[in-house]
């Protein structure tokens, strides 16, 4: 996450929030607040695919000037965050961010993608 727009608390609390959610879900989190280079979502793409494990990994890239917000998901996530989860966590970050709210929105989006990305829990009867 790089740090141009975002205080040192408001990272602190990312990073929390992030920390939070790889523990719910064991999928890596990465969060871009800044500007995208060009098309938005290649450049989510390419930020995805320069992390350490792609497949196991949620990109979320924010350029609050240009009003972009990309999420990417590596095919392992996709087993488990539908497009329809991922869509409907994107919502409610654009909610936030369009009140003001950019580190609240990201919080709760980080905090929904990990609720809907944990492997189901299966209970084995004899």
């Amino acid at each position: 996450m790089p740090a141009g727009e975002l205080s040192p608390s408001e990272r602190f609390a990312l990073d929390e929030a992030i920390r939070r959610a790889e523990q719910t879900c064991r999928y890596e989190f990465s969060v871009f607040v800044g500007r995208a280079e060009g098309d938005p979502r290649a450049f989510a793409g390419s930020l995805h695919n320069s992390l350490v494990v792609p497949a196991r990994s949620i990109l979320i890239m924010v350029d609050p000037a240009a009003r972009a917000l990309e999420i990417v998901t590596g095919s392992e996530v996709r087993r488990t965050l539908s497009d329809n989860e991922t869509e409907l966590a994107a919502l409610h970050m654009r909610e936030s961010f369009a009140a003001g709210d950019l580190v609240g929105g990201l919080k709760h989006g980080i905090g929904m993608l990990a609720e809907h990305a944990r492997p189901p829990h299966y209970l084995h009867a004899d």
